[in-house]
């Protein structure tokens, strides 16, 4: 079968890359471990484990020994780099037979692994370490692709293993990661020793080789062939999900009712914490939502323990028509609510049936998968990556489902055996080894004039204290430059006029698609005209008035709408002005205009405190470095009206506060992180950051 051939895998070996490498044994490893990585149908981000084995010359004897290279705790074979693996004394981890006490006791094998380090700088080894150590392959790879899970939670695996590859292929039951399944492999690897692979059921595939590239075509060839044999029971029994007992609305229709659902969603997922969502309407989600089959599969489960981990045990279906008229809050919310508890009600009582006297506490029992036929997926999550990542991996179980149906039956893991992996003390130790989360995690912020200056500052201090970022801006070529200094998943931008409620309304949109809703508004959109009162034209006066003061307006009733759908609260900060409150000369559009933006902001904390909505205002002043409004004609303007050349205004304005201090776009940053993260008691008030103006003090 010639590489070319192969339609499973989209990254493949490049031998111009390798000749670069091709004298390091372990460099070739992370080099396979990257190409199978990237593909989603072969292992999803954190899943699935690669290694290698090389001789090393021991620091402490000089002698040659074995060592096993193999993705570390945590890691991801699609990123995965040489920080991100453990380097293991291959003799000392098989030693670890000799005080093996039993399944009883493997949970404490894991701590026997860092005596059996050889590289210093490893990471720590992951549990799946004695499934590669104890097999004697130089290059092997555990991978979880879909089309193997599907042989392997079929309801005859071992039969279609067989049917399938003959006896070119081992097959193991289900047992969970441990010494124990590392045990069982090198059994049936003894009992059959010209096997090229094993399967394991209702989990994934080890595949092996005497080189990397050996390795990598074994594991694309077992693949294909299990993808082959999917394909042709299709073919010939027809298609999986075929009977569609809804029909899908079509795209923009989609995409509007999710846009107007996901808040509610959002709320309604927040009973213990705040969530970042995600949707998609990926045709294979459409396919299987829509089908008669829905109802039968999605209470089963997923069965691959990487799915339901990241997934839970069990999606929310929402029993909604896609016609549904989703605008009317109130009403959708009371027909959700019910089906929301519920589903809790039910997690509870699988984690008391299930759980024993060790177990951790019980996790948020809010669903993580809400699937609505017709209209597509939503995921719910601590963060953007770990939503989109639980979407994904709910992807890889329908196909699954898909073709274990089309092999024969699908069947999922027993829930005590999802329980013990779920709430595994491995497990639960991993996640409390997780950092702290930041002060803004799980909070979508949106920012008006972000394209740069005060507006892309404010976004940048949000962003690094945690939280998800919209960037809004007149300018799109402005945008495309900010967005591409944020990580992926954690930010989007979205070309938009606040003069223009419609532009508005699509901001707000994208946002509730990206990300389920939103937190944060902050109004720093500006321009600035200083001109004596008989040069102020109507048009300079309209300008003012409608970015200022109607896109404030319009920000904020429309934020409103959200943040009632989600009942989490949330901020609204206006960027003003000294000059609105301080008098001074040729300034009578742009003073009164931020007049106007600070006593819009008391007006509205004062009506909306009762919904936990706080408003409040930052006001800067001379921000000249970095800041947009000084690249026109008002650096000439100022300059002017103070007796001064554009030059010398910097100075001026640092010399005249009272600390003696130049105030930068960082600065107002500051001033708005502290009322969204820190001054949570705060509303209806306003920070002056301008290194201290009596005449500008509010009291």
């Amino acid at each position: 079968m010639s590489i070319k051939n192969y339609r499973y895998v989209d990254y493949l070996w490049d031998d111009t890359k390798v000749e670069k490498i091709k004298n390091d044994e372990v460099a070739l490893f992370l080099y396979r471990s990257n190409i199978l990585g990237r593909d989603l149908r072969i292992t999803n981000y954190g899943g699935g484990n690669t290694s290698c084995k090389t001789i090393e010359k021991d620091p402490l004897t000089n002698k040659d020994v074995e060592v096993m290279w193999v993705k570390g705790s945590g890691g991801d074979i699609g990123t995965l780099t040489r920080s991100g693996i453990a380097g293991l004394y291959t003799d000392r981890l098989r030693d670890l037979k000799k005080v093996y006490r039993g399944v009883a006791y493997e949970d404490e094998m894991v701590a026997l692994f860092n005596h059996c380090i050889f590289d210093l700088d490893s990471k720590a080894p992951s549990i799946d370490t004695p499934l590669h150590g104890l097999l004697p392959f130089k290059h092997i790879d555990h991978l979880h692709p879909d089309a193997l899970i599907a042989v392997a939670a079929a309801k005859d695996s071992e039969k279609v293993t067989k049917e399938i590859w003959g006896d070119t292929m081992g097959w193991v039951p289900w047992k969970k990661p441990g010494f124990e399944l590392g045990l069982m492999l090198e059994k049936c690897l003894a009992d059959n020793p010209e096997i090229r692979g094993i399967v394991l059921g209702s989990h994934g595939l080890f595949t092996w080789g005497d080189t990397s590239y050996e390795c990598y075509i074994n594991s694309l060839e077992v693949i294909e062939m299990a993808s082959d044999y999917i394909e042709n029971k299709i073919t010939k029994n027809g298609n999986v999900f075929g009977d569609q007992i809804v029909e899908s609305l079509p795209k923009e229709e989609r995409l509007e009712k999710a846009a107007v659902l996901a808040p509610i969603l959002r709320g309604l997922c927040a009973s213990e914490n705040r969530m970042i969502g995600h949707f998609t309407d990926d045709d294979k989600v459409l396919d299987f939502i829509n089908s008669k089959d829905l109802q039968r599969l999605a209470p089963m489960g997923t069965s691959c323990p990487d799915h339901f981990l990241r997934t839970k045990i069990q999606p929310l279906v929402l029993n909604l028509s896609p016609s549904e008229d989703v605008n009317n809050t109130e009403l959708i919310f009371e027909k959700l609510k019910p089906a929301f508890d519920n589903y809790r009600k039910e997690y509870e009582a699988y984690y008391e049936t299930c759980k024993n006297d060790t177990s951790p506490a019980i996790r948020d029992a809010n669903p993580v998968i809400i699937l609505y036929p017709g209209i597509g997926m939503f995921s719910f999550a601590k963060n953007k990556q770990t939503a989109r990542v639980a979407s994904e991996f709910y992807i890889n179980a329908i196909n699954v489902m898909r073709g274990a149906e089309a092999i024969s039956e699908y069947t999922s893991l027993p829930r005590q055996e999802a329980f013990d992996i779920e709430y595994w003390l491995l497990e639960e130790a991993k996640l409390q080894r997780m950092p702290k989360e930041q002060s803004l995690s799980r909070k979508v912020a949106l920012i008006t004039g972000a394209g740069g200056g005060i507006g892309k500052a404010i976004a940048d201090k949000l962003a690094a204290e945690g939280a998800n970022v919209v960037l809004t801006d007149l300018s799109e070529d402005r945008l495309k430059e900010a967005i591409e200094t944020y990580k992926n998943d954690t930010a989007i931008y979205v070309q938009g006029d606040v003069t223009d409620s419609n532009s508005i309304a699509n901001t707000y949109k994208q946002a509730c698609l990206a990300f389920g809703g939103i937190d944060i508004v902050v109004h720093s959109a500006g321009l600035a005209i200083s001109k004596p009162l008989e040069e102020t034209t109507d048009k300079d006066w309209d300008i003012l008035q409608n970015v200022l003061v109607k896109g404030q307006f319009e920000l904020a009733k429309q934020a409103v709408g959200i943040y009632r759908k989600q009942n989490l609260g949330g901020d609204i900060v206006n960027i003003a002005s000294k000059n609105g409150l301080v008098s001074g000369p040729n300034n009578v559009g742009y003073g009164t205009a931020k007049a106007a933006q600070q006593h819009m902001s008391r007006l509205l904390a004062a009506e909306l405190g009762a919904d936990k909505i706080r408003v409040n205002v930052v006001n800067p002043d001379g921000v000249i470095v970095g800041s947009k409004i000084w690249e026109g004609e008002w650096a000439k303007g100022r300059a002017e009206a103070y007796g001064i050349t554009v030059e010398e205004l910097p100075a001026h304005y640092a010399k005249r506060n009272l600390l003696n201090e130049i105030i930068y776009p960082a600065d107002i940053a500051n001033g708005v992180f502290s009322l969204v993260a820190i001054l949570n008691k705060s509303t209806g008030n306003i920070i002056n950051v301008d290194g201290g103006m009596a005449n500008a003090f509010v009291r």
